[in-house]
């Protein structure tokens, strides 16, 4: 803390100063605050728990620890990564170049999907349909781009414009690591980034992006294809493995049919450089150091990290993200305690109960959409810590020799699994992140709240810490993830999870005059130069947190030390709830990866995160004596309260 602020001009510095000025971003990483502290702490331990099994002489054929180890080991295997430079692509390269016109171009896009080699023109997913979530359906997106946002492409700001010229100069350069000379790589880099660049503008935008009626287009797959006459889905979904569906789920039809033109407005040749560059650029984070190399380049120029992140921790982290389900098992059987299952049932249960009492206190909602909204709440469904059925990867082949070839089986294993769900009953064992992850998600169409064993420890959670340090760390992210089912996305769907109003036209103009203001107060906060944090873009988050912070305060009036005035080390109950989740959001970021974090991400930064909600909430005025003249004073008329 810096004790030398009034928490009424500056809470962040207030509760974290001191902490932020000794913690300056490490060369490795873009940003360093109690997130990373605790991912740093776990990819650590998966590290031990890969090391180990990696060094195991007698781990049997087929189990855990075998398939684990020989993955982390071949990726850990530079030497022969090495010596086998690009050789492990030369073939699909060839491949991608032999397209003779716009129908092969497709065939090969598909190919390339179901081959775990790349997703070039489009994205496809199978998903539950929002409208009739019992339903898993073949989805189709917008995509073909490779830089993080549409507006990299659009913008023309020295920021963009340098981030443009590093993007041409990585593909430049991963075509020159396979042998094309100087001169035509860099016209291969004009032709990919003008198509990209073509295809970004055929995009909607993040904040377009949010509306799931806006991105929700269903067709019949024989009528969509007249929409698209060069794009026959049919054909197309049948060589991606999709046979027995007749309809298809759209996010946004108008990028398609610019895409339709774009197939048969761009040269064939054109497109076999384009089919080239989704080879090489998936393939390059798993090649010989020369490719990782530009990769990194490129990275830095889009997040200004100063060294690469160590061999190990990437690899970790691929482990992580290629077979979690496995690396998972070993990882809570180490890393997870039974009590602490026990400890977030708990306080899940409170938080719900704090929210239904919220709910039907609301001065601004009428009785018969608060009985839909309470029947939503009590529908909830909380998934702690780790899945109770664990995925096996069978048939997924794994050797210690081949990094990259595991790396496509394992793209080819996901892909297959993928388009299995199709036809069957939707699986509510899923889980979306894997067991060691720090985060936790709300998911609208299954209506579920979900909190892996990852983030269930300090600074969020602590069994034998205070309740106040408790419910304002993991409490106020238990409440953050119950109001994504009440935020402006998530309170469109009901308690089935089914896309469908169940507001009243009067409730909801009032609940979308308080998101307009919770939007109009984001807005106004300036991140770098003349940079504005993105409200609409981040405002389920904001209210995800206003209403969050809200209702674990209420849970933690519930407990015997809210209900106290009793203080620990100088601080009372409630000053001490404020700053456990004020140190929460403590972070420094590096400016290239704050200039990208407001166009990409949904979250607001964290010293915003820290005082957006605190000062719409009166206990928080009350417990640092928070007067009229502090800097961040709001009249009580002013204050926003959602739920």
């Amino acid at each position: 803390m810096d004790l030398g602020v009034k928490p009424g001009d500056d809470f962040y510095s207030y509760a974290s100063g001191t902490w932020l000025k000794n913690n300056p971003v490490p060369a490795k990483e873009t940003r360093w605050g109690s997130f990373n502290v605790l991912r740093d702490f776990n990819i650590n331990a998966v590290k031990t728990i890969l090391t180990e099994t990696a060094q195991l002489k007698n781990a049997a054929p087929g189990s855990l620890e075998k398939r684990v180890g020989d993955f982390y080991a071949a990726g850990m295997d530079s030497v022969t990564i090495d010596k086998l430079g690009y050789s492990p692509i030369k073939a699909d390269l060839q491949k991608a170049a032999s397209v003779k016109n716009v129908k092969e171009v497709l065939d090969q896009a598909a190919t390339m999907r179901t081959s775990g080699i790349a997703a070039p023109l489009f994205g496809f997913y199978v998903g539950q349909d929002r409208k009739n979530p019992n339903n898993m359906v073949p989805q189709l997106s917008q995509g073909g781009t490779t830089l993080p946002d549409r507006d990299y492409y659009l913008k023309n700001d020295a920021r963009s414009t340098k981030i443009q010229q590093a993007y041409k100069n990585y593909i430049t350069q991963l075509f020159t690591l396979t042998g094309v000379s100087q001169a035509a790589a860099q016209k291969n880099a004009e032709t990919i980034f003008n198509l990209e660049k073509k295809m970004a503008e055929a995009q909607m935008s993040r904040v377009e992006m949010r509306d799931p009626y806006k991105t929700y287009n269903k067709f019949a797959i024989a009528d969509f294809t007249k929409t698209t006459p060069t794009l026959d889905w049919k054909g197309l979904l049948t060589k991606m493995k999709v046979t027995g569906q007749d309809t298809v789920l759209v996010n946004s039809s108008k990028f398609f049919t610019d895409l339709n033109s774009l197939l048969t407005s761009t040269p064939v040749a054109d497109w076999k450089t384009y089919l080239q560059w989704n080879v090489l650029k998936s393939a390059a984070p798993h090649l010989s150091t020369p490719f990782v190399n530009a990769n990194f380049a490129y990275t830095q120029a889009l997040t200004g990290q100063k060294i690469q992140t160590p061999r190990w921790q990437r690899m970790s982290s691929q482990t992580d993200g290629t077979i979690g389900e496995l690396l998972g098992q070993l990882y809570v059987k180490k890393h997870f305690k039974p009590e602490a299952k026990a400890r977030m049932e708990e306080l899940i249960s409170n938080l719900v109960k704090a929210y239904e009492i919220r709910i039907k206190n609301l001065d601004w909602m009428s009785p018969v959409t608060k009985e839909k909204a309470l029947a939503k709440l009590h529908a909830f469904t909380p998934k702690i810590a780790y899945p109770n059925k664990w995925k096996n990867y069978e048939g997924l082949e794994i050797k210690r020799n081949t990094y990259f070839q595991n790396v496509r089986n394992a793209g080819v294993w996901a892909y297959n699994d993928m388009v299995s769900q199709l036809g069957k009953p939707v699986d509510r064992t899923k889980w979306g992140m894997t067991a060691p992850t720090v985060n936790a998600y709300y998911n609208p169409v299954m209506n579920e709240i979900v909190f892996p064993a990852g983030i269930l420890q300090f600074p969020f959670f602590d069994p034998n810490a205070d309740d106040a340090v408790n419910y304002g760390g993991i409490g106020a992210v238990i409440g953050h993830e119950i109001s994504h089912g009440f935020d402006d996305s998530g309170s469109q769907y009901d308690k089935d999870g089914t896309l469908r109003n169940w507001w009243t036209p009067e409730d909801l103009t009032r609940f979308k005059e308080k998101a307009t203001a919770l939007q109009k107060q984001f807005d106004a906060y300036t991140v770098l130069d003349t940079i504005h944090v993105n409200g609409k873009l981040t405002l389920g988050e904001n209210i995800g947190d206003l209403g969050g912070l809200n209702a674990a305060y209420e849970a933690f009036k519930m407990t015997k030390q809210g209900k106290s005035n009793e203080k620990i080390e100088g601080f009372t109950p409630d000053q001490r709830f404020f700053l456990a989740w004020a140190q929460v959001w403590r972070g420094n970021i590096l400016p290239e990866s704050a200039a990208q974090q407001i166009i990409t991400d949904p979250h607001s930064p964290g010293e915003y995160r820290t005082i957006g909600a605190p000062v719409n909430m009166d206990a928080w005025y009350q417990a640092f004596d928070v007067k009229p003249g502090d800097k961040l004073y709001k009249k009580p008329a002013d204050r926003i309260k959602i739920w």
